[in-house]
């Protein structure tokens, strides 16, 4: 690639090796301890890579420990049960990544077998593994020069060379892959990308940056012209569809709560939470902002329907209004802002329920609920009912 054309002068041989020993001198005495640095097991990394995706560190720290713990091969993982999957996953988000893993983990054992790829090229043909895990993998585990372009990455090249492209925009990532392949360490490119990974979420971090604490500083063109604020440039996304809920929180005489195990394939697919049930009645503001939303409502046929008569049709069972749960849950996926309402009911008969109108339905014991897998929404909304309990 000419990066000429983009405006990026490529440094000489000489301040490329200079840039290296510095980064990679600063990361030998500064790295932070972290448990995946201490192994070069491809399927570790690998582990590691894909839940720090969207994930802060100190988050990821005990999932890592319980998941290798529960799954410490990739036999294990190839043939885990999705309720165990799920039930370690619990509270991470972003639950089609741990789906993915175990599809790559069917794969390496069919087609690799049993042993994990060790090429660029064999890696990203892995369910779940795009160019920046690949990388990650490739460079920590099997030594090979290959960068690991992340949102880290980019923000600390587009300084240090000043580049004005647009690092959300997926296709101006070949041109800051094309920059680290030029200064990525030959002999040491683990390293390397995990030094460039710490300077970016620490040093020159998007939130508080302190770039004149960088061993690298005198390198950074953004630094040297004082124009470190206009990088990386981001233009910003749009703001998630806010959507209103309903959850029927629900117990029959014994106490028990009625759960709901989501068998559609969207975000809560797999996951045992209380009904829900979507509210067509947005406010005034939202419809006026948003026409997706009036459209949607226009064509749901069930919008002026009471919820107790949507919950009975749907799940042919009676309920008994007792109140409304105070407050509300709210939570923020990627493209969607929900907020629920609870509202609290009962049951008077014992009725056995296993799957109504394709729906799997169980009474559950609260002191059973550490058995299933609950989606963060459903954890948020069983905190919200047993605080509001107390």
């Amino acid at each position: 690639m000419d990066l000429e054309q983009y405006g990026i002068k490529m440094w000489s041989e000489e301040k490329i090796a200079s840039f290296q020993e510095k980064l990679l001198a600063w990361y030998d005495k500064e790295k932070r301890d972290l448990p995946w640095r201490h192994s070069n097991d491809p399927y570790h990394i690998w582990v590691s890579e894909i839940m720090l995706q969207q994930t802060r560190v100190d988050t990821v720290i005990p999932y890592y420990h319980r998941f290798l713990e529960t799954f410490p091969t990739i036999e294990s993982l190839a043939n885990a049960p999705e309720e165990s999957l799920l039930k370690v996953w619990e509270g991470l988000g972003y639950y089609s990544r741990v789906r993915n893993m175990q599809k790559a983990a069917q794969q390496i054992m069919e087609e690799y077998g049993g042993e994990f790829p060790s090429t660029m090229e064999e890696i990203q043909t892995l369910k779940g593994i795009g160019p920046y895990t690949a990388g990650a993998i490739a460079s920590i585990a099997f030594n090979l020069p290959e960068p690991a372009v992340d949102g880290n990455l980019m923000r600390v090249i587009s300084r240090l060379f000043e580049i004005g492209l647009d690092i959300g925009n997926p296709s101006n990532r070949k041109v800051f892959q094309a920059v680290a392949e030029k200064i990525i360490s030959k002999e040491r490119p683990g390293d390397f990308n995990q030094a460039l990974m710490d300077l970016g979420s620490d040093i020159e971090s998007p939130v508080t940056p302190h770039p004149e604490d960088s061993p690298v500083k005198e390198f950074s063109a953004a630094y040297l012209n004082g124009t470190m604020h206009l990088y990386p440039v981001k233009i910003p996304k749009k703001k998630p569809v806010p959507m209103k809920w309903q959850a029927f929180v629900i117990q029959n005489e014994k106490g028990q709560y009625l759960l709901e195990k989501n068998t559609y394939a969207d975000l809560l697919s797999g996951f045992w939470h209380f009904p829900l049930i979507r509210d067509y009645t947005p406010t005034g503001k939202q419809l006026s902002l948003l026409e997706e939303i009036a459209e949607e409502v226009e064509e749901y046929p069930n919008k002026n329907i009471p919820m107790e008569k949507q919950f009975e049709s749907i799940y042919q069972m009676k309920v008994k209004k007792i109140e409304k749960i105070k407050g509300q849950v709210k939570h923020i996926f990627s493209h969607q802002k929900w907020e629920i309402e609870l509202m609290k009911y009962k049951i008077d008969s014992d009725q056995i329920v296993e799957e109504i109108n394709g729906r799997e339905l169980r009474w559950i014991e609260t002191e059973e609920f550490h058995k299933i897998p609950f989606s963060k929404v459903q954890m948020k909304l069983w905190e919200h009912v047993r605080t509001q309990e107390e």
